[in-house]
């Protein structure tokens, strides 16, 4: 077996994951990470017997692969699965909580949709499919196109918050939802799809799951990081990547405490973020001028708003997974996730945790905001609209000054020059939530 010495930039969960396979394949891999801990955006936090989560809250999984992928490591085994009403789910329509419908019949008296806005719906499967499919249609076109503007509205806009912190507009179909795409391709209808399992229902598992861990989702990367031979070089971050004779790359990096350090690899492969890779001097690279493309993605920045409460003193039972806010509702929150609903352990005893998001694209000034006063947009709007009475008996704040990146229009050219780069660099390789997306199976099954 003929062994490489393999470089991986970023002990997130992409870097990981990918150390992983290739040590697998018999390689020699060292992972460097600027940071004193792996996992990158999946940080968990907890402060007076409050567990936070920074980055992804829940792992949902759907396809054969993410579970095969977490059996092989020993990972399911000491997974949470999320309490059973965090099936529920709300919105805000007209300063009001509303269930979002489970079933047919419940959809049927939901005040979700209007009465011409179910109708509309309905009629789905006898909208003809888009004859451009390979058009950068984007997630606001297809969604109107096919289920109507108060769906839009009031189901996809919110969601799109909540996931991605950013706007249906700005989103391409195909790169955000591929499955979506490939269904109005394959089917020609969205419900037709659903009935038929999909456009590859081989790949999905009966039944969905909804995880976490009993530390929070850090706790993810961290056993997978426990899995690798050589474990991760933390808190060295990477200044310089020669490329020496079309067969080397000489990579350097500095520790906390100034040191550098500088080893030769046959292979580089990067994890790293779109907005960190500007920060690395790149020698002898080919079409380099590839990089500055790969720089071009958005990251909205995104503030989550950790408020706790004694049970008693909010008026509504948090019986669901949250509630998210359609952009016509005009509020300052994206929407509020009720963390100790959805696991255990999250709040002490009788108190309750709330995780309310404001900014993204859709309000990025407000993260500009101090802290005091995007802690006090989340009270009041909470405040409105479960019932709150009192202050919190805790408060903290996470400000991403780059959040999620959006796959929107730059998506396709991000992807070009990264293949360029790999095509022309013998040896380099660019992955990462800016090229595979960003929902955390993309980045475990590579």
């Amino acid at each position: 077996m003929n062994t490489k010495k393999v470089c991986i930039l970023g002990a997130g969960l992409s870097g990981i994951s990918l150390g992983l396979s290739h040590e697998n394949k018999g390689n020699q891999v060292t992972i460097f990470e600027k940071d004193l801990r792996v996992g990158g955006v999946l940080q968990s936090i907890k402060s007076e017997g409050f567990l936070m989560d920074y980055g992804a809250n829940t792992l949902s999984i759907r396809t054969k692969k993410t579970v095969d992928f977490l059996k092989q490591y020993e990972i399911l085994e000491h997974a949470m699965d999320a309490n059973q009403e965090s099936s529920k789910r709300f919105i805000i329509r007209k300063n009001r909580i509303i269930s979002l419908p489970q079933g047919p019949l419940s959809f049927l008296c939901s005040s979700f949709l209007s009465p011409v806005g179910k109708i509309r719906l309905c009629l789905e499967p006898f909208i003809g499919r888009k004859k451009d499919n390979g058009s950068d249609e984007s997630m606001a076109e297809f969604v109107e196109r096919r289920l109507g503007r108060e769906v839009l509205d009031y189901g996809v806009n919110p969601f799109i918050g909540g996931v991605y912190a950013a706007r249906p507009e700005s989103l391409i179909l195909k790169y955000a939802f591929p499955s979506l795409h490939d269904t109005e391709l394959t089917f020609g209808s969205i419900f037709w799809g659903m009935i038929r399992g999909g456009a590859q229902p081989s790949e999905k598992i009966s039944k969905s799951r909804l995880i976490s861990f009993r530390e929070g989702m850090q706790e993810l990367p961290n056993r997978l990081a426990a899995r690798m031979h050589n474990p991760p070089v933390l808190g060295c971050e990477i200044k310089k990547i020669e490329f020496k004779d079309d067969v080397q790359w000489c990579v350097q990096g500095e520790t906390h405490d100034g040191k550098i350090q500088k080893e030769v690899f046959d292979q580089v492969i990067c994890t790293l973020p779109s907005h960190a890779l500007d920060k690395i001097e790149w020698v002898g690279i080919n079409s380099s001028h590839l990089l500055e493309t790969l720089t071009r993605a958005y990251h909205p920045p995104l503030a989550l708003a950790f408020q706790g409460y004694q049970q008693r003193q909010i008026k509504h039972p948090l019986d669901g997974f949250g509630f998210l806010v359609p952009e016509k509702e005009r509020r300052k929150i994206l929407g509020t996730l009720f963390s100790s609903t959805l696991f255990q352990n999250r709040a002490p005893e009788n108190s309750v945790l709330l995780t309310t998001f404001i900014g993204g694209e859709r309000n990025p000034e407000l993260c500009d905001l101090p802290q005091n006063e995007i802690l006090g947009h989340a009270f009041r709007e909470n405040q409105d609209l479960l019932g709150i009475e009192g202050k919190p008996i805790f408060e903290h704040l996470k400000l991403w000054p780059k959040s999620i990146p959006i796959p929107d229009h730059t998506l396709e050219d991000r992807k070009k020059a990264a293949s360029t780069l790999t095509l022309e660099n013998k040896g380099l390789q660019i992955l990462g939530a800016h090229i595979n997306g960003a929902p955390l199976p993309n980045c475990m099954v590579l």
